[in-house]
Parts: structure tokens; C-alpha cells; sequence
């Protein structure tokens, strides 16, 4: 096995994910799910070796959403990838063909020509009809479809932006209300994004949403890898570059730990073992782990934790977000709740208690902090390193 950071991993190398995929499948039986986590530990990957394996019964369909940025882009694709799948087993999208024909659509040869949109295409229409011709159809076959679609924040982001908040809010209750209707026939869906759902409904509510489209859904929290997987992984990587070790277990142990368990970062160690041509001790490791970390080239792409801070929270947020994440950083310990308020008002920010919380439970959701009964702590050692050397604390 031959280290690929930021490359498509082949499905048939995956490592540690048997576990829950099968609890994705065990809670699919009851109801959807949205699956949160943070970037990097592996939501793309998961799904698609879902897809690939699916369990007897079930007819998965995966799309990536992002590269749609308005409610009739999404609608179109979703056709498309429900006709082409209806297609290839012989039957047919017949409520959204006649859809089509009804606005204007014609089919020739087997070719649907699509007619020209405008702002009044009900593309709710489609989307419904569509899934509703998949659902039936598979009724028919004794069988279930389940929607594996990926970047879902990223879509609906980008139909607020383009198309305003109320078209974002419309597909929210659209999906909701077909789980509602079709969920009794089989259907399910997997809703995953690189950014928190949170923030979009957040976002939506400030513009006067009241619903709750995603209660309906399980709230799947993927974890990383488990120590023994991580090591594994790294021990499998290590022997597949032909990286000298005088102690293979070790190297392995040692490149598990570094990197939290995220096979993203595992990848990265590895890779950066080969190209310095070094045996993989602990000592050369741990130095070209802070070497990446410190890199300008942001190899692991860690600057996204600090970036995105200002388009999560806003400009008005951000000088405390950044304060409370400096706060526990700087602490081997847990951190109080009035430890960082004490700490917040010594720099001059004005934020009271309520607001803290508040700002601590959505950075908690971003992945950032971890919460027990004494306070707050950074989840990942590997985000608290990086953070202490960027900032220089």
C-alpha cells in the first residue's frame, strides 16, 4: 500500500471502517442520516464504499452536490442520475418525463430534450417526481433506494447566495417533506458536508426560518480511526514505501498517534518518511511533523482552521473565537467556563457569559473543543499543536 494524502483511496484498501458501516446500515433500517465530522477524517470515502457494497436490498446513488449552486441545477441532476439508473435497468422516469413533456420538454429517439428554464420552472416539481419515479420503482423490485449525497451545506450555501435564503430554505423542507412521504416505501438519503450543517440553518433562521428540516435525521458522528486501525494503517504504508525501521511497530505506533488517528494526516507522515529518505524513527518523525505543521506550503491544509473562522462566525465574533481557542491552547488541563470569560474581558472583548456559551457550543460543533464536566479542551492534540505553533503561543 503506497501513501496517497489527498488522493482517491482505493475502496479495497480502506482500513477500520467495517465497524460503521455497518452501524450506517443497522440505523438506515429505521430511518436517514446526516453524518458529521470533521474535513479530513473521511465522510467521502465512507459513503462511497457504501455505495460500492451495498447490503442485499438496497440501490445506493451517490452525487457530489457541490457543483451546484442553484434549486434547478440540483433538480436537473438529480433526474439525470435517477433516469440514467432507471435507464440501464429497463424502466423508466415516467412521472418526470411527463413532467417535462408538460412544460415543454420533448423526447426524440429516446432523448429527452430539455426546454428552455426561467425563474417559474417549478423545480420542486422535478426533484419530487423524480425520486418518487425511483422510490416507486424499486417498491416494484422489492428493493430500496438510499440518496448518498455529498457537500450538501456547500450546495445550499450557494443557492442562498445565488438564489436567496428563501430558495435554500424551500429545498430544506422539500427533502424533508419526500423523507416524510416516501420514507414509509423505502426511501433513505445520507446527507454529509465539509462544513457543519449548523451553520447553515443558523444562517437561515437569522432570515426568519422557524423549521427543523434535519429532525428527522440520525445524527451519525464519524470518529477517526480507532488506535489499532491507525497503527495498522500506518504499518501497512510504512512496509508498502519501503521505509527502513529498526522497530516497524513503533514507527507505526508513533506515526498513529501524531496524527490523531485521521488517515489523511497518517498519509502525510508517511509520504513526508519517504521523501526525507530517513529511517522512521520517533525522533525523525515527530521533527518532520512540525516541519509540515510550520511549512508556508500548508501541505495539511491546516490554515482552513483559522480561515474559516471569520466566514463562520462573522467579523463581530471572530476576535472572541480566536481568544477562547488562544485560552485552552495555552493549557495542558481543561479550561473553565470563567477562566476564559476572566481572560476574554482582560483583553478588552465585550462578551458576556450567555454569549460565550453560545460561542463555545458552536465552536464545540465545529470540532474544535471537546467539552467534560470541568470545561473545555482541544479534541484533537494534533489541531492544539498546530494551533499553539501558528500563533505563536
Amino acid at each position: 500500500m503506497k501513501a496517497n494524502p489527498g488522493g482517491q483511496i482505493d475502496l479495497n484498501e480502506i482500513i477500520g471502517r467495517d465497524r460503521v458501516i455497518e452501524q450506517l446500515w443497522e440505523t438506515l433500517e429505521q430511518q436517514s442520516i446526516r453524518i458529521n465530522a470533521e474535513r479530513r477524517i473521511g465522510k467521502t470515502t465512507v459513503i462511497k464504499k457504501l455505495c460500492a457494497s451495498p447490503k442485499a436490498g438496497w440501490v445506493p446513488i451517490f452525487q457530489d452536490l457541490e457543483q451546484y449552486h442553484s434549486a434547478m441545477d440540483f433538480a436537473q441532476a438529480v433526474y439525470r442520475e435517477v433516469d440514467a439508473y432507471l435507464s440501464a435497468r429497463k424502466q423508466s422516469a415516467r412521472r418526470a418525463k411527463d413532467f417535462w413533456k408538460a412544460i415543454g420538454g420533448t423526447e426524440i429517439k429516446g432523448v429527452l430534450k430539455l426546454p428552455t428554464f426561467n425563474d417559474q420552472t417549478p423545480w420542486k416539481t422535478l426533484l419530487s417526481k423524480s425520486i418518487e419515479d425511483l422510490v416507486v420503482s424499486q417498491h416494484q423490485q422489492k428493493e430500496r433506494p438510499l440518496l448518498l449525497w455529498d457537500e450538501v451545506p456547500l450546495m445550499l450555501q450557494s443557492i442562498a447566495a445565488r438564489e436567496g435564503q428563501a430558495a435554500a430554505m424551500e429545498v430544506l423542507d422539500t427533502l424533508r417533506a419526500l423523507r416524510q412521504e416516501l420514507g414509509g416505501q423505502g426511501l433513505r438519503m445520507i446527507l454529509t458536508g465539509s462544513i457543519g450543517f449548523h451553520h447553515v440553518i443558523d444562517s437561515l433562521k437569522q432570515h426568519g426560518y422557524a423549521n427543523s428540516p434535519l429532525n428527522d435525521l440520525y445524527a451519525f458522528e464519524l470518529p477517526v480511526l480507532e488506535p489499532n486501525f491507525a497503527r495498522e494503517l500506518a504499518e501497512k504504508l510504512i512496509e508498502g514505501e519501503n521505509i527502513a525501521t529498526s522497530d516497524a511497530a513503533m514507527s507505526a505506533q508513533t506515526v498513529a498517534e501524531r496524527a490523531d488517528g485521521f488517515p489523511f494526516y497518517i498519509h502525510h507522515i508517511v509520504k513526508a518518511v519517504k521523501l526525507s529518505g530517513q529511517e522512521a524513527t520517533a525522533e525523525v518523525i515527530d521533527k518532520l511533523v512540525s516541519k509540515q505543521m510550520l511549512d508556508s506550503n500548508d501541505p495539511w491544509e491546516l490554515t482552513h482552521y483559522r480561515d474559516r473562522i471569520s466566514t463562520y462566525y462573522g467579523a463581530g465574533s471572530e476576535a472572541a473565537v480566536l481568544a477562547l481557542l488562544d485560552s485552552i491552547a495555552v493549557r495542558d488541563d481543561t479550561t473553565a467556563v470563567n477562566t476564559i470569560l476572566h481572560e476574554l474581558k482582560g483583553q478588552g472583548l465585550t462578551v458576556d457569559r450567555e454569549e460565550l456559551l453560545k460561542l463555545l457550543k458552536a465552536v464545540e460543533q465545529d470540532h474544535y473543543l471537546a467539552k467534560d464536566e470541568q470545561g473545555y479542551q482541544f479534541r484533537f492534540p494534533l489541531l492544539k499543536r498546530w494551533w499553539r505553533l501558528s500563533r505563536g503561543l
